[in-house]
């Protein structure tokens, strides 16, 4: 099972609806989509979106870095040799996640179709499926609540929410949210870093009626001293997300004193399934729960991290929602919602179908 051929192309895909977060509003995402060849008629699928705001490249530099001229030298490749070759590219794109990410994905895709079953069992299944949380962006309590009534009615049992703009209004609004949702809804929130310490922990025991499920990324990413210096109660409940990009980062932030409770993966800021094995592997000897969240990515990329998620005995939590509010995307399938439960289907591969428009 030979490479032949690699397609690299930036599809720009619409949002059904503009979401707002501390720093940005989104209408409309690119995604850098990747078609891996071979000589037995197979097509392995990649995808990515990496934010630069996070790992400093967008998909336009992504594409970029994903030029014939640099990707040439996997041409005759055997898919067969897919961990050597994930750890060459990973060699040949430091620094450029979402390229990284892209191949990766693809090549994982590739072998586990060669093999002739799903990535997850290859990569050793956990989990049969599991929960994932959708967003409502930041907006006004009564478009808060009027979007939480739209997805419990859609079935999902947990709801994420952004903050980070105003400590005093995040509280109001988590306590109407509270109200109108009941007891038995789960409430996660991200602060998309819009904290202070002091801010935080105010914001930690005024929120033990709306009971937050977990706090995401609440103080800057280079704030790891503070939240070295967190309450344990507290500690516990925080989620790293842009503090967390490399199995580097993740090996630092479990030095004792731990700097938190959750660590959030991102294939997009960790450069694909290989990184975030690494990432997964080092929180589990650590005693830290996963949590497996994206950006706004094609079902190419969100199955990829379903697979390993779903792979990973110590996965907690998934926010895998990036794929729900694309008008269009260039897959179908890949895995399967129901209730806002997540499951993969028997399909080889990632199971992703090329979607005819």
């Amino acid at each position: 099972m030979k490479i032949t051929a690699i397609h690299v192309r930036k599809e720009d895909l619409d949002l059904t609806r503009p979401y707002t977060i501390a720093y940005k509003t989104v209408t409309t995402v690119s995604n850098c989509v990747v078609e891996i060849e071979t000589d037995t008629g197979n097509t392995g699928f990649g995808s990515a979106n990496p934010s630069k705001y996070v790992v400093g490249v967008d998909v336009g530099g992504t594409v970029a870095a994903l030029s014939e001229e640099n990707t040439e030298w996997l041409i005759g490749k055997d898919v067969r040799e897919m961990q050597q070759l994930v750890y060459e590219v990973q060699q040949q794109f430091a620094g450029q996640a979402g390229a990284c990410a892209a191949l990766d994905i693809a090549l994982h895709d590739l072998f586990a179709q060669q093999l002739g079953v799903p990535l997850v069992k290859f990569l050793g299944q956990k989990h049969r499926s599991l929960p994932t949380s959708i967003t409502i962006g930041i907006k006004s309590t009564e478009e808060t609540l009027e979007e939480a009534d739209e997805y419990l009615g859609r079935g999902f049992k947990i709801l994420k929410v952004k903050l980070g703009q105003s400590k005093e209004e995040d509280v109001e609004r988590l306590k109407k949210l509270r109200e109108r949702v009941g007891k038995e809804v789960i409430i996660r929130v991200d602060a998309n870093q819009g904290y202070t310490m002091l801010q935080l922990e105010d914001f930690y025991y005024a929120t033990f009626g709306p009971n937050p499920e977990l706090i995401e990324q609440p103080l800057p990413a280079d704030a790891i001293n503070d939240y070295r210096k967190l309450p344990a109660e507290v500690k516990k409940l925080i989620a790293l997300d842009e503090t967390l990009v490399t199995p580097a980062d993740a090996y630092q932030l479990t030095n004792a004193p731990r700097a938190a409770g959750i660590f959030n993966i991102k294939l997009m800021k960790c450069g694909g399934i290989g990184h975030a094995r690494e990432i997964a592997n080092i929180a589990k000897n650590a005693g830290v729960d996963l949590m497996w969240g994206c950006n706004d990515e094609s079902r190419i990329s969100i199955a990829a991290a379903l697979h390993i998620a779903l792979a990973s005995s110590n996965t907690k939590y998934l926010d895998l929602d990036g794929s729900f509010d694309l008008a269009r995307d260039v897959v179908t399938v890949g895995f399967e919602l129901h209730n806002g439960m997540m499951s993969l289907t028997d399909q080889s591969g990632l199971g992703v179908k090329r979607a005819f428009t």
